[in-house]
């Protein structure tokens, strides 16, 4: 089973950045999908960015030209790069691998990074 460890999150202030990191216990080259989702207080589970094997990106409308979304296949890791920040971003953000390929029906989720954007 694949275990998924997010870091990065915190306070920031509108404007700001942060990098969010997901780490994985298995090689993420075994990995058809992985992506970032967020959860706000009161709200539903949304995809932020997801990045394919073949290193093809999506991005919610939402954080399309603030987010990016990478992954660095030596270090078995994931990352959401934050910029321009804004209130509405505040979430906590859950790291997901969905595919692996000894198991293509899996799904793994992250314990979540909480972020905050508050001036």
């Amino acid at each position: 089973q694949v275990q998924l460890v997010e870091s990065g999150g915190g306070l920031v202030q509108p404007g700001g950045s942060l990098r969010l990191s997901c780490a994985a216990s298995r090689s993420i080259l075994l990995i058809f999908t992985m992506g970032w989702y967020r959860q706000a207080p009161g709200k539903q589970r949304e995809l932020v960015a997801v990045i394919t094997h073949s290193d093809s990106a999506n991005y919610a409308d939402s954080v399309k030209g603030r987010f990016t979304i990478s992954r660095d296949n030596a270090k078995n890791t994931v990352y959401l790069q934050m910029n321009n920040l804004k209130p509405e971003d505040t979430a906590v953000y859950y790291c997901n691998a969905n595919g692996v390929l000894s198991s293509p029906t899996g799904n793994y989720w992250g314990q979540g990074t909480q972020v905050t954007v508050s001036s």
